[in-house]
């Protein structure tokens, strides 16, 4: 997870991350900048581009795909389309093709239970722990991987997720500013 002001908090630039990702190992970069205008966020993806020859996601912006490779989506952000998230999904498609990734945050059963009718590609579920990207209300710990289990699309674990955090049920770690630990 590329988030802008952890970018910032950190005196870090994109390629520094980019670099990092790449120390890692890591596959696919989902870029974030919650206070970011339309066209700041555009410009970070033209640049991530040109850095990252992997899989490029922006968060929530559906509009920018045609700078990436898919999208992520919350379920604020998704209900904020459309309040039956299936009609949600469909507006998102015929935007981005289907040629694109759609993923969407899960926190609990009866999310993952929705996603699963979806025409989605993962779910982010989590938050696994606390975070210091974002304000998290619930804190799934030991359940995240039971509920994992319940998701027909793959996984990716999302808050507060480690390196040598090992799941039964998730394909993804989404790692985020623990690309900054030693």
């Amino acid at each position: 997870m590329c988030d802008e002001e952890t970018l910032v908090r950190k005196n870090s630039s994109l390629e520094t991350f980019v670099n990092l990702c790449r120390s890692k190992n890591a596959e696919i970069i989902q870029y974030r900048s919650k206070n970011g205008d339309t066209a700041s966020i555009k410009s970070s993806l033209i640049q991530l581009r040109k850095l990252w020859d992997g899989f490029l996601i922006v968060n929530d912006r559906y509009e920018l795909t045609p700078y990436c490779d898919g999208v992520h989506i919350g379920q604020e952000d998704l209900l904020a389309i459309d309040a039956d998230p299936a009609k949600a999904v469909e507006t998102v498609r015929s935007v981005i093709g289907t040629d694109k990734i759609i993923g969407i945050s899960t926190h609990n059963a009866e999310e993952i239970s929705k996603t699963n009718e979806l025409d989605i590609n993962y779910i982010g579920l989590g938050a696994y722990r606390p975070t210091t990207t974002k304000d998290v209300s619930t804190v799934l710990e030991n359940k995240l991987d039971a509920l994992a289990a319940k998701s027909e699309h793959p996984v990716a674990a999302i808050g507060g997720v480690r390196f040598d955090d090992t799941f039964e049920h998730v394909t993804y770690h989404v790692i985020g500013s623990a690309l900054y630990e030693n």
